[in-house]
């Protein structure tokens, strides 16, 4: 039989048909249903929806719409939430309380748009309030301004309103907050009691039988401070010079533009108007040099800092300057030596009288010297011509009256000497250090002898306590110190005309020795 070659072909397109036909992607607007409403208030309520397929298109838009009529579209109130697929959630706002509301989903593809079912809710009779915040201004470093606006009372009368601030999120009535009386009329408050350079967060509130309603929250900042700044303690370096800085605590958040002191003889001395360091930039603590003083004179100090804002100043402190000498009751006067932190008389005590204007007995002879328990001082070799160069010696008793130096001085104690040898590097070399030069004085070859210090130590020997005889002018000098060793023994220091050394020891008190004076 003879085949027919058109049905061949036939069955080839239709099976090419079937097979193009089934490849094919149907496109279509996208599947969506409503989400049950949630959180219903008297102005809002929370909705939403899923869709479940996006008809195999690109997704534009997607929400819910709503109406007080059946079957809302997009041409009704409506949300954005998106273009995905999956569920979502929609914030519906803007409704009267009481009332029955009509909502859809809604959702968007290039094919068209599909809603899901409609549902209904009635929003409740009342709520909470509702409100606003407003946009803070007037900001300073303390102060800002702020209130609530569009204010809905929620079908209740409101009895408070304000706003509240915290530097935390999220302030709520517990923190600090404004109080603007009771209604639904929108309102300013004054914030007070703020902390410059500082972020806070504030929000309005309204208060009704319902509860509370909060806006929603606003971050500012408050303006700039001034500096932070501590004076350091100031302290006299000489009869012209002084010490002092300061440490700067906080800049205020603006850069330190100028650091230093200012000084002056009346209390609280400011830039403007006084004497002043620069101390350059920064946050870096500062010693400052006080130059251009006067003598025995008492100066005011405060440090400063200046940043972007202005110029704030530490506390004020004092201090006095060095005096150049110092005169005892029986009108001696001695100069004034700066040795590390102390201050010293340059030349031995020669003074024949206690501070308090009482003499102190001199005496002479060997025998009644050696007999002493009381104070009493002498001449070496009881020549008076010694008394401008060596100065007097004395007895222990005598030192421990008290009262044998200027008020404000002391005879120089144990400590007061260890100090000093610290000072000049210890024992060894402060001995030259302390001692005057050349042989003028002093015996040869006067070891070490540079008086670097100032203090030019001569050599003025002692008297005795056993026989009251006079012993080592040109060779020793003794110095009393105001510590008692066991009584009847006190310390002594002694320097030497062939050691750069000086010598601690302890003796009876019944010796004569110099004495030097250290300032209180």
């Amino acid at each position: 039989m003879k085949k027919n070659p058109y049905i061949f072909i036939f069955i080839i397109i239709c099976i090419l048909t079937i097979f193009i036909t089934g490849c094919v992607v149907l496109l279509r607007p996208p599947d969506v249903i409503t989400s049950a409403v949630t959180f219903i208030g008297p102005t809002s309520a929370t909705g939403g929806g899923n869709v479940k397929d996006d008809g195999n298109s690109v997704m534009i838009v997607r929400g819910v719409c709503w109406s007080t009529t059946k079957s809302p579209d997009i041409e009704d109130q409506r949300t954005t939430d998106g273009y995905e697929t999956g569920e979502y959630i929609s914030n519906i706002t803007g409704l009267a309380p009481n009332t029955l509301y009509h909502v859809r989903a809604y959702a968007s593809n290039l094919e068209g748009i599909s809603y899901g079912k409609d549902l209904t809710f009635t929003t409740s009779p009342f709520g909470v309030p509702e409100l606003t915040t407003k946009a803070v201004t007037g900001i300073t470093q303390t102060t800002a301004v702020s209130g609530g606006e569009n204010v809905s009372d929620g079908g209740e009368p409101i009895t408070e309103k304000g706003v509240c601030w915290s530097t935390q999120t999220g302030p709520d009535i517990s923190d600090s907050k404004t109080n603007e009386g009771a209604g639904a009329s929108a309102f300013t408050s004054n914030i007070a009691g703020l902390t410059g350079n500082t972020t806070y967060y504030v929000r309005a509130y309204a208060k009704n039988t319902e509860g509370i309603g909060y806006g929603q929250e606003v971050q500012f900042k408050t303006n700039l401070l001034l500096p932070v700044v501590t004076t350091a303690d100031v302290s006299p370096t000489s009869a012209t010079t002084g010490s002092g800085g300061g440490a700067i605590a906080s800049d205020g958040g603006s850069a330190i533009t100028a650091k230093g002191v200012c000084w002056g003889l009346t209390s609280n001395p400011v830039i403007g108007s006084n004497n002043f360091t620069n101390n350059g930039t920064g946050t870096a603590s500062f010693t400052s040099n006080i130059t251009g003083l006067t003598a025995n004179t008492t100066y005011h100090v405060r440090a400063y800092a200046t940043n972007g804002v202005g110029t704030a100043y530490g506390s004020d402190k004092s201090f006095t300057t060095d005096p150049l000498t110092v005169s005892d009751v029986d009108g001696n006067t001695y100069d004034v030596i700066r040795i590390g932190t102390q201050l010293w008389i340059k030349q031995n005590l020669r003074t024949a009288k206690l501070n308090d204007n009482s003499s102190i007995p001199l005496v002479t002879g060997n025998t009644a010297w050696s007999n002493l328990s009381t104070p009493g001082y002498c001449w070496y070799d009881s020549d008076a011509g010694y008394k401008n160069s060596y100065g007097a010696l004395y007895n222990w008793y005598a030192v421990n009256t008290g009262k044998l130096c200027p008020a404000g001085w002391h005879v120089s104690t144990d400590n007061d000497w260890i100090t000093l040898e610290f000072s000049l590097g210890g024992v060894s070399p402060a001995g030259g250090k302390l001692k005057e030069t050349g042989y003028t004085h002093w015996l040869s070859p006067n070891t070490g002898a540079t008086n670097s210090s100032g203090f030019t130590a001569l050599p003025g020997g002692w008297r005795r306590a056993d026989n009251g005889t006079y012993e080592s002018m040109e060779a020793y000098g003794f110095w009393w110190t105001a510590t008692e060793y066991i009584s009847p023994e006190a310390y002594h220091r002694k320097i030497w005309y062939n050691d750069d050394k000086t010598f601690k020891a302890f003796v009876h008190e019944k010796y004569g020795m110099s004495v030097r004076c250290v300032k209180n």
